[in-house]
């Protein structure tokens, strides 16, 4: 049903929504509150713990306007237990007189330590009578949606409730009978977006529900595809002894046992007609990449070509620099990137179209229109979970003819077992578990930003030994992430002016970020202030202390990510963890794993736990989906009955499949071929 149903709902607003993601009334109502208020009651101001949103009714002392660095509306008001400034930066003039003293107001607001006292900025603010004479104040949570710049909590709540009205109409059942649990869908999302109060296991159950729904969607998504697949045809590719021994003159070092298990996996399904799905899965340093450009040795040895895609243009050209020292003599090794200049973009997809190019490197520009391969063999999916499925699919579906390429996946974010069996069930799963000879563990510190000149002391002396640092500075947006990253930049080059210090961010032309990175790595200079555009594949052995400021601030994940960084040399490297106290228990928990444990795979047992399945199922991502309510682990006793209930739906109810997998993915649902 479209949005334009909705009463209120012309074009700016559906031009809001649309940078949510949400394009039907069905989006919508599974648009879900990111937390509750519980506005129901009414707290003493002394009772308020500062920066906790509370319902306080108080009685005006004194109202006037008051000139500073800003102007404002300035209310002194009291309860009983205490007192509390209400102070507005926009006003009219009008409102001096409607808070006059003695007024009584009911009011939400969020109330904070100020500089003189207790204070509330903006609060919603209502005249009543009197304590005895107070508005009706319901019995259910207040949902807070995420939203975007211009559309209102308030206009999004009313939205909402407009689509609830027709909540049951859009959402019908659709699991059979023998498998579908007791609460109906319709009911669960009434009950997600208005929840009673202190009716904790009755919005547990409508979680469940809908978490139930969505997990089996995803199910039924990977096993339709991977019927497909099993019907498709591929290029089979017989390994070449020959082209093996050149490829193990040419590497640097020695492969592990892991490595060599996991290629002979990839060796026996390359040999097939039907197309290989595999997953592999490897800790940050493990040599992932030489997996993979085993597997394009052999495919290229058959005559075919392999594509490779990374998530950022930095790794890209990384992958392509080493395979063509790998690949010197035998093929043409291509990048292509959003930032290539206009002739050379053309050279190289005239390449690719005739197929002199045998590897084509590059990020997001290979699976867009006017990218076309002669034999495309093998698609290799660097950093899974940066990338939708659907991108995946799309890639390998360019194969030039009939037949589909292979396809490998690779990631640095381990999936837990039962889930990755579970939701990954469309491919084979691959896991080198040793890490190269040498590497040691990056000995990791938390530290408290009151002690960052203690920090710089220390980079100090690792550099003056010729040893070289990142500085990440993570942030909410592209455009903080520049500012904070500027910012650090230039305290370093002042706090340490004998080093050279680059600096790198997103908002930098890629051939900026291109010149700083070769500076780094060429040790020109000695210090990397970045963004978390650093955070995946960056390879710089003289790199041996990383330096993670407002580390709370990131998931556990991309913590061990942006820690993988260093420790690729054979000198002990280091991983500060700056964070600003206080800190959220689930951030103390995250900082705390990350110190005690080296483990990727237990990691992403505890990340998973603590963040939810929707960043490392590729979901979450461009050209995904995040999973809504199927997270944390659990969810995991949730699985054996989404197994089971897929089953009962292919074989009962195949009318059905299709429009399952639509609800909760949307119009992503093609990945699936459904």
């Amino acid at each position: 049903m479209k949005l334009a149903a909705l009463p209120g709902v012309g074009p700016r607003t559906l031009e809001q929504l649309a940078r949510l993601g949400l394009e039907t009334v069905e989006d919508l109502l599974l648009h879900v509150p990111s937390r509750y208020e519980d506005r129901t009651r009414i707290l003493p101001v002394a009772d308020v713990e500062s920066g906790q949103g509370a319902r306080f009714l108080v009685r005006v002392r004194d109202c006037r306007v008051q000139f500073g660095q800003r102007r404002s509306l300035r209310i002194d008001a009291a309860d009983e237990s205490g007192e509390v400034t209400l102070r507005l930066f926009h006003f009219r003039q009008e409102q001096q007189a409607q808070w006059s003293p003695g007024t009584w107001v009911l009011c939400w607001g969020i109330i904070r330590e100020g500089r003189w006292g207790r204070e509330c900025v903006h609060p919603q603010m209502v005249r009543v009578p009197g304590p005895e004479q107070l508005p009706d104040l319901g019995s259910r949570l207040t949902p807070v949606y995420p939203t975007t710049s211009g559309l209102t909590q308030p206009r999004l709540l009313k939205l909402q409730q407009a689509a609830l009205t027709r909540v049951h109409d859009l959402f019908p059942e659709l699991v059979p009978a023998e498998v579908r649990p007791d609460l109906s869908v319709a009911d669960a999302i009434v009950t997600v977006h208005s929840p009673q109060v202190d009716a904790d296991e009755t919005l547990q159950l409508a979680r469940d529900r809908l978490a139930f729904e969505e997990l089996l969607a995803q199910r039924l998504a990977v096993l339709r595809g991977r019927l497909r697949a099993r019907e498709d045809s591929g290029y089979p590719c017989e390994p070449d002894p020959q082209a093996e021994q050149a490829l193990l003159q040419a590497l640097p070092f020695e492969l592990t046992t892991a490595q060599q298990r996991v290629i002979s996996e990839i060796r026996e399904n390359l040999r097939s007609t039907e197309p290989m799905l595999r997953l592999v899965q490897g800790d940050v340093g493990c040599g992932k990449t030489v997996v993979a450009a085993a597997a394009a040795n052999q495919v290229v040895a058959a005559g075919y070509q392999v594509a490779i895609m990374a998530p950022t243009e930095i790794l890209a050209r990384q992958h392509a620099l080493a395979l063509r020292a790998w690949f010197e003599g035998r093929a043409e090794v291509h990048l292509l990137a959003g930032g290539q200049k206009a002739a050379e973009r053309k050279s190289t997809l005239k390449a690719v179209a005739e197929g002199a190019a045998g590897i084509v490197v590059g990020t997001q520009a290979l699976f867009q229109s006017g990218v076309d391969f002669d034999r495309l063999g093998l698609v290799i999916v660097d950093e899974q979970h940066r990338f939708g499925v659907g991108q995946r699919l799309a890639l390998r579906d360019k194969s030039g003819s009939d037949v589909i390429a292979h396809q490998l996946v690779m990631t640095a974010t381990p999936i837990p077992r039962t889930l990755a069996q579970t939701l990954y069930a469309d491919l084979a799963i691959s896991r080198i578990d040793a890490l190269p000879p040498g590497r040691s563990p990056v000995q990791t510190v938390a530290m408290s930003q009151h002690k960052r000149p203690a920090v710089i002391d220390r980079l100090r002396e690792v550099c003056a030994q010729g040893q070289q640092a990142f500085w990440v500075c993570p942030a909410l947006s592209e455009s903080e992430h520049a500012t904070a990253a500027e910012e650090i930049a230039e305290m370093l080059s002042e706090s340490l002016p004998e080093l050279g210090v680059g600096l790198v961010h997103g908002q930098m032309k890629s051939a900026e970020k291109i010149a700083v990175m070769e500076d780094f790595r060429a040790g020109r200079t000695s210090i990397l202030v970045a963004t978390t555009v650093i955070e995946v594949g960056v390879d710089v052995p003289g790199a041996t202390i990383i330096i993670i400021d407002e580390a709370e601030r990131l998931g556990l994940a991309q913590l061990h990510q942006l820690r993988g960084r260093v420790g690729r040399g054979d000198q002990q490297s280091f991983c500060v963890l700056l964070y600003k106290p206080p800190m959220r228990d689930t951030a103390q928990a995250r900082l705390r794993a990350l110190c005690t444990t080296h483990d990727g795979f237990a990691l992403a047992e505890t990340d998973l736990e603590l963040r939810g399945a929707g960043e490392l199922l590729g979901t979450a991502q461009s050209g995904g989906h995040r999973m809504r309510f199927a997270e944390a682990l659990l969810d995991t006793r949730l699985l054996p009955q989404v197994v089971s209930a897929a089953e009962i739906t292919l074989r009962n109810a195949p009318q059905h499949v299709s429009v399952l997998v639509r609800r909760w993915l949307g119009g992503r649902a093609n990945y699936a071929d459904v």
